[in-house]
């Protein structure tokens, strides 16, 4: 199983990405507070369009509370400060991809404290970071290559053209 962690994300329009991100790949999102913003907020709803209905999210109250359930779980914190990249990882079937806040990242003495789970997806050194929902995107399909794509269509639906 795939979750998706959101460590007090501040932009709802991101938040609603990922929450489609997370319909297409059936991963469950997970949301820790305190939030930028309200759930019932018009620009969620709308990045999420019909996807809301496909995807399981579950609220935290905080970080602390998070870390005191799930830190024993197989969990990778994403910063651009890691020594190691997202794609040298050997993901396990059940994983927790954790991410920070699109303003400052996940705090620093945080990623300290846990350095050997950290990852970061390479960039240019000019450019400062990536859209919080593109990394999240960018992991989920690392993770859902390395499974092997369970439960999505391998082949598209174009058809050829009638010759002749």
């Amino acid at each position: 199983m795939l979750h998706i962690v959101l460590f007090e994300p501040e932009i709802p329009q991101n938040t609603g990405n990922i929450a489609r991100t997370c319909a297409a790949v059936g991963a469950e999102l997970h949301l820790v507070h305190p939030l930028g913003y309200s759930l019932d907020e018009k620009h969620l709803k709308r990045a999420g369009l019909d996807y809301w209905p496909l995807v399981k999210v579950i609220e935290h109250e905080s970080v602390a509370v998070f870390m005191e359930r799930h830190g024993d779980e197989n969990l990778y914190f994403f910063t651009k400060k890691a020594r190691h990249s997202y794609h040298e990882v050997i993901y396990p079937q059940d994983v927790w991809l954790v991410f920070g806040r699109e303003s400052t990242g996940i705090d620093e003495a945080f990623l300290l404290a846990h350095e050997e789970r950290t990852l970061r997806i390479p960039m240019r050194a000019e450019a400062r970071s990536l859209n919080l929902s593109n990394s999240v995107a960018i992991a989920t399909y690392e993770y859902m290559r390395q499974q092997n794509f369970p439960g999505l269509r391998e082949t598209g639906m174009l058809s050829s053209p009638q010759n002749g």
